[in-house]
């Protein structure tokens, strides 16, 4: 539908029209983490990320430093920022590595080089996905996950708890990161009821 054609009015509802602001909230804070041609780590924010395939993720993020830096090396890899490290995030997103390349230090933070590919782990992210380059188009990057590190300090019972690791989103509609909130239900679960 054109957007110059005036919108029809949906009962008990408020339109917005196509404002994305609106349309793809909440979004995940994602870290995008390169070694730049000086082996200087640099790490991105990203909110329009999101599994791909099984073992896939894909990102849409337009051109940055970040993006040259993975065209060269084929690697780069995905934290997830968490309440304890909102500042730093945000610092990260409002920052180009181009005009500041020791963001990362700037920031009081770490890394350490991934052993599977070349690229940095940013240490003071508790869950991390080792990345390869899959293809890099028009501003949408699909990424194979080579691996999954988690500090012990996020798992239950050996597996990644959103409650301990404390993710948060963006909040397009009102400019804020949120922190994910508690269970609210049973995946493949709680609509069993409905099923004939």
């Amino acid at each position: 539908m054109s957007t110059s054609t005036p919108l029809k009015e949906v009962a008990g509802r408020k339109n917005f029209g196509p404002d994305h602001a609106l349309v793809t909230t909440p979004q995940p804070c994602v870290m995008i983490a390169t070694w730049d041609a000086d082996h200087k780590p640099d790490v991105m924010m990203a909110a329009w990320a999101g599994q791909y395939d099984y073992k896939q993720i894909v990102v849409s993020m337009s051109k940055h430093k970040t993006t040259e830096n993975l065209e060269k090396t084929g690697a780069f890899t995905v934290s997830f920022a968490d309440i304890n490290t909102v500042a730093q995030s945000d610092y990260f997103g409002l920052v180009s590595g181009a005009k500041v390349p020791d963001k990362v230090a700037k920031a009081g933070f770490t890394v350490t080089p991934s052993p599977n590919v070349d690229t940095p782990i940013i240490n003071e992210y508790p869950l991390t996905l080792e990345c390869k380059v899959v293809s890099w188009s028009d501003g949408i990057l699909v990424g194979e996950v080579v691996n999954m590190s988690a500090e012990d300090s996020i798992l239950t019972e050996g597996k990644v708890d959103l409650a301990k690791l404390q993710p948060i989103v963006f909040d397009a509609s009102s400019m804020c990161y949120r922190a994910i909130g508690e269970i609210v239900g049973k995946a493949w679960g709680d609509g069993k009821k409905f099923v004939d």
